[in-house]
């Protein structure tokens, strides 16, 4: 069910006086981020900024792509890539359902497509795309998140279900399914590879060769316990944040997996939630959760207090349909995957002006 009726999402170019309150208070004196490296905002975009005026732009919308030749990718390289790894050519095809976003080390994009059953890559710097539907014997059937860690990708593919990793060229490194029952998500944390399984209502801890360590997490609605985890994200002091979807917040851990705080709560005003998705944090510590429900992305800091609010319901740039996955860069550019709009939209924080 679409989410139009929910009045207060922030409109584009608009926000609700709280997240205006709320942001003013919170970012106030923060110097401006550098731009090197942000995606040019096309024409028709260029602006769209959030909180609308006379508050100061913090968010602008950059570009929407839907395929690789929309990133700059030609289709003489498409066609090659596509034909190594596939068989077919099948390298600007355009996305059906994106799902999960990522960002490695170097800023290069990973995501993946639910409603195709691949894995994408995108090398920014070479402006080479590769596309994955099967890894050795191993065909996707539900890629539900992503991460790329030193050059190996891993993903947790809910329908196997199994964390898959493989190296750039396609090869199989390893399939790990000792005690994984739903794996759903991913984050890489101090050497460790954790993954959120949403049917054990934990978080799953395994060494980088795949071999179970420990878990944590049970289920429950109380302090450090969870309801069906979806998402993961860890932050640059390294502490990790969990979208607890039934019980409708977002959880924060330590490094040791010591409970902190909870972000949120079931609720149909800003700084609630309804469906809780993505979540993902930038370079400032602001922490950014989707919610599916209210297609929009609220902006916290990391007590749990709301700054702003970005995007609404549609199809426009700046709107969402069913958001899932998101992804900050290391210049604070922000990736949504806008699932049922089958785009990933791309905006940037832009700091004081």
């Amino acid at each position: 069910m679409r989410s139009a009726s929910f009045q207060f999402c922030a409109r584009q170019r608009r926000v609700l006086p709280a997240g205006r309150a709320f942001f003013a208070l919170g970012l106030t004196g923060l110097a401006l981020l550098s731009t090197a490296g942000a995606a040019k905002p096309s024409s028709a975009a260029s602006s769209l900024v959030w909180p609308a005026p006379p508050e100061a732009p913090r968010i602008a919308h950059q570009q929407n792509f839907t395929r690789p030749a929309d990133l700059g990718v030609k289709r003489a390289a498409l066609g090659r890539f596509a034909n190594w790894i596939t068989g077919s050519d099948k390298g600007n095809e355009p996305l059906v359902k994106p799902f999960a976003v990522a960002l490695d080390e170097n800023d290069n994009l990973c995501l993946t497509d639910t409603g195709a059953g691949v894995v994408c890559f995108l090398d920014r710097a070479k402006k080479k795309w590769f596309r994955w539907e099967k890894i050795d014997r191993v065909r996707f059937s539900s890629p539900v998140s992503i991460v790329r860690h030193q050059g190996t990708f891993f993903v947790a593919d809910s329908g196997l279900p199994a964390v898959v990793a493989f190296d750039e060229k396609g090869k199989l490194q390893f399939l790990a399914t000792n005690k994984l029952e739903r794996p759903v998500a991913l984050a890489v944390s101090a050497g460790r590879l954790l993954v959120a399984d949403s049917q054990r209502h934990c978080i799953v801890v395994l060494d980088m060769n795949g071999r179970y360590l420990t878990e944590f997490g049970h289920r429950g609605s109380g302090p450090g316990e969870l309801n069906f985890p979806t998402h993961l994200a860890v932050d640059a002091a390294g502490d990790l944040y969990v979208t607890d979807s039934m019980n409708g917040r977002v959880q924060r851990w330590s490094s040791s997996h010591q409970f902190k705080n909870q972000i949120g709560s079931y609720g149909n005003r800003p700084g609630y939630f309804s469906r809780p998705k993505g979540v993902a944090a930038d370079t400032l510590g602001h922490l950014y959760v989707i919610d599916a429900m209210f297609d929009n992305v609220q902006i916290f800091d990391r007590e749990g207090r709301l700054l702003l609010t970005l995007g609404q319901a549609g199809s426009q740039p700046g709107e969402f349909w069913l958001p899932n996955g998101i992804a900050i860069s290391r210049q604070n550019e922000i990736f949504v995957a806008d699932t049922y709009n089958h785009r990933v939209q791309v905006f940037k924080y832009i700091g004081q002006p």
